[in-house]
């Protein structure tokens, strides 16, 4: 199987946008067999090996990943092949352990870049040293990205097919409608979802997310505080970009799951992830 003609992540990124006017057309995938499954875990390594080199070379002139948004398009390509693993056992675990990685992955990449190269311009940004109009397309991009991600992760854990048409995760049971589990000796598509069995992530991957969350939106207001936008505190440029709710709100879907999965007040949850006990850092806001 060529992975393109399941995922065709060339024309469509996580939101299902196309390139062109006309929206495509609704596809059906087939779950996979495990000569695909081989095939698709190899595609995958060798495209995360891919990406993790360009980062590292990100200064050198050889590298496709030289920017923040350029490394944000790679990655929701990367996204966009993971969410389009069917959910339906033996298969199911691949799109939780790829997703954990790519997690990781872009936590700890993302504090490799500069959001901004320094710029001379009148007015706020010339006494600041920092062009604000060129910096809030990138931090947008970089909300979006992460707002997907947020969607993906409610969508694993509820154990949802991805819609990327609708760029949300749609029940199982209606989803299977859209995915071809069997076929017959002439290659038809035999739609019997009897016995049809999907795993959700266990108590070692929600655990292991929850860490990943809670550990990369700390290092990535510790990030966004070294980018020096100037005199203004993170809070107050945040805010005067109109960006400061959207990073108070990154991963509440995910959050919120994981806290009522456990049963715990979902404030607790929010307070770790806010800071709390870092030194008492934590202000009420994981941004201020």
């Amino acid at each position: 199987m060529a992975i393109e003609a399941s995922v065709n992540d060339s024309t469509m990124d996580v939101d299902g946008e196309a390139p062109s006017s006309q929206a495509p057309a609704k596809t059906q995938r087939r779950a996979l067999t495990p000569r695909q499954e081989r095939r698709l875990v190899n595609y995958l390594d060798d495209r995360f090996l891919q990406c993790m080199r360009n980062y590292k070379k990100r200064n050198e002139e050889s590298s496709e990943l030289r920017s923040l948004p350029q490394y944000l398009e790679e990655v929701r390509h990367i996204l966009a092949l993971v969410l389009q693993i069917p959910p339906v056992d033996p298969s199911t675990g691949l799109r939780t352990y790829y997703l954990l990685r790519l997690t990781g992955d872009v936590f700890c990449s993302i504090p490799g870049y500069r959001v901004h190269q320094a710029t001379r311009q009148d007015g706020l940004s010339r006494a600041l040293g920092v062009d604000l109009s060129a910096v809030r397309p990138v931090l947008q991009d970089l909300i979006d990205f992460l707002d997907d991600l947020d969607q993906a992760w409610l969508a694993v854990l509820e154990g949802q097919v991805w819609d990327p048409e609708s760029a949300e995760g749609v029940d199982l049971a209606s989803g299977l409608s859209n995915i071809i589990l069997h076929t017959d000796d002439e290659g038809a598509a035999m739609n019997d979802d009897n016995g049809v069995k999907t795993t959700l992530p266990n108590q070692t991957d929600t655990t292991r997310l929850r860490s990943l969350l809670v550990g990369g939106e700390s290092a990535l207001e510790e990030w966004l505080l070294d980018q020096r936008f100037g005199d203004s505190d993170l809070p107050g440029t945040l805010q005067s970009m109109g960006l400061l709710d959207d990073f108070d709100n990154l991963f509440v879907r995910t959050l919120s799951h994981l806290g009522k999965f456990k049963g715990e007040d979902i404030q607790e949850t929010l307070d770790e992830r806010m800071g709390s006990g870092r030194g008492g850092a934590n202000v009420g806001a994981v941004w201020v």
